[in-house]
């Protein structure tokens, strides 16, 4: 056991510094996900709140041929 115990003396700090990159770069990227979703929940209100104000075009049903009535159901 005596000889064992100067390596694994050796590999504690290795082990403690790997452990702590991981947790730090674990944070980064869940920081990074949250800062995207937010983002993205971000420009979907403005971007909601921009087509908010316009009025809606009205398509027909059949746009071919643009005999038929105008659909004011679909968006």
């Amino acid at each position: 056991m005596d000889s064992v115990m100067p390596y694994v003396l050796a590999l504690v700090p290795t082990i403690g510094m790997a452990t702590l990159f991981y947790f730090v770069i674990k944070s980064i990227l869940e920081g990074d996900r949250r800062e995207r979703i937010a983002h993205a929940k971000w420009e979907k209100e403005h971007q909601l709140a921009d087509t908010g104000t316009q009025s809606a075009p009205l398509t027909t049903s059949d746009d071919r041929t643009g005999g038929a009535a105008p659909d004011i159901t679909a968006r």
